[in-house]
């Protein structure tokens, strides 16, 4: 075993992954965990974060971790607080870890979970949604991830937020629900059935909405993408009006008749969802000579960028860590 070992986190609100690996690309340990970042869930999130790189280090002495990379979602926050900064290298120097870890956006680390290229464009839609242009393996421009109550066009929220449109529409309009707002109905009301005075109905249905935190609109979106493929209309309207705004938020960061790769990150697009199809004719349109790359493993991404500083061929130590085993 080297003594020289990289490690890898993808840190995310809702889970946090670890991966340990030699620079040459063999997988060690990895290790999993709830939502472990400090700049969303404070302090208390730091359990969670080191819980993940117990379990990757395992038996390895954390002296020989070489080199460490953090993708992670406002990472710049953490450096600004320096209360919070220092609860985090007190929990990282606690684990044994005595090199300095790096701190990059989870939009890098998305991109290098889809190729090893150094210059490329990353699209990344789940809850939220975010484009970046890739130079040298660094951020060079970012555009929306602006939050849901400014931006995030096209995202799990987006799509969330337009079906409840969609279905008030239908309700003050007086029409027959349809699949789209029946399963808006449904999912916040626990039933499809519409009051005699359908305002009433109307007016639940908003309530339901500001009763939970805005953002939570985005556990519709699998249900938006059920009812586009059952071919709603109201549905199919809602992704091909997504995708656009995807496809214009990558406008935004990468030039036209631009040809280097174009990562899709997020649950939204590299699963086989209507909004990654839909996004994928949109993206064949403007830029056709455009190879499209889903993400990988960030976490392993993480590692590979850990390691590459010192790799002597950084394509195959990236297929040997994002290849899954």
């Amino acid at each position: 075993m080297s003594d020289k070992l990289v490690l890898g986190l993808d840190v995310g609100g809702t889970s946090t992954r670890a991966v340990l690996a030699t620079p040459d690309g063999q997988r060690l340990g990895a290790g999993r965990a709830g939502g472990g970042n400090p700049t969303t869930h404070g302090a208390a999130a730091l359990a969670e974060l080191t819980g993940a790189i117990r379990a990757a280090l395992g038996d390895a002495a954390p002296e020989a971790v070489a080199g460490a990379v953090l993708g992670m979602a406002g990472f710049t926050k953490l450096g600004a607080d320096p209360a919070l900064r220092a609860a985090f290298d007190q929990a990282w120097t606690g684990l044994g870890l005595r090199c300095e870890p790096q701190l990059v956006s989870d939009v890098l680390a998305a991109y290098a979970a889809g190729t090893p290229d150094p210059d490329g464009t990353v699209i990344v839609a789940g809850t939220g949604a975010i484009a970046a242009r890739v130079r040298g393996h660094r951020l060079d421009h970012v555009a929306d991830g602006h939050g849901w109550l400014l931006g995030d066009l096209g995202s799990g929220y987006w799509l969330g937020r337009e079906a409840v449109r969609s279905a008030l529409r239908d309700l003050d309009k007086e029409r027959p629900p349809g699949a789209l707002a029946a399963g808006v109905l449904t999912e916040l009301l626990g039933t499809d059935t519409v009051a005699p005075r359908r305002r009433d109905t109307a007016a639940a249905l908003v309530q339901a909405v500001v009763a939970e935190p805005p953002i939570a609109l985005a556990r519709l979106a699998p249900m938006v993408l059920r009812c586009y493929d059952a071919d709603d209309p109201a549905a199919v309207d809602v992704v091909q009006r997504g995708a656009a705004h995807l496809a214009d938020t990558v406008a935004m960061v990468r030039a036209p008749g631009e040809t280097t790769v174009l990562v899709r990150g997020g649950g939204l697009l590299t699963n086989d969802t209507p909004l990654a199809a839909e996004l994928a004719a949109a993206i064949a349109v403007s830029w056709p000579a455009t190879t499209l790359r889903p993400a990988g493993d960030a976490a392993a991404a993480a590692a590979w960028l850990a390691a590459l500083p010192t790799a002597p061929d950084p394509r195959t130590l990236h297929t040997r860590l994002l290849t899954p085993s």
